[in-house]
């Protein structure tokens, strides 16, 4: 009913900058808030940022000042750029997307998951 898909994972050096994209489609009435969270091996699922659609924003204390999340509500489109990355930046980012579906059902669904790595 609902396909969520992120892009944008890669290999790159301490200090650089990636930015990650999340698409959610299908049976989709409205989106509410949309989110990005990661695990690296060994960890639990974080929160890294969340955004709703009025613009209201939630991040990491981690990530604060380094990422910014940001969101095309017209296009169900929700983006991660990440600057000043570090080596503990490193795991698989996974996008969120909860909403209504268009016969009234809420939905919450995630993504299958990009990796970014970070070498010092």
């Amino acid at each position: 009913q609902v396909q969520v898909v992120e892009s944008g994972g890669d290999l790159v050096q301490a200090g650089g900058s990636l930015r990650l994209s999340c698409a959610a489609s299908g049976t989709i009435l409205s989106i509410n808030t949309m989110g990005w969270y990661r695990q690296a091996p060994g960890n639990q699922r974080e929160l890294v940022a969340t955004i709703t659609t009025g613009g209201t924003t939630k991040y990491a204390n981690s990530v604060k000042g380094r990422f910014t999340i940001s969101r095309d509500n017209a296009k169900n489109t929700v983006y991660l750029q990440m600057n000043s990355l570090k080596p503990e930046d490193t795991a698989v980012y996974s996008c969120n997307a909860n909403g209504i579906l268009r016969y009234g059902s809420l939905f919450g669904s995630w993504g299958q998951g990009t990796q970014v790595t970070v070498s010092s």
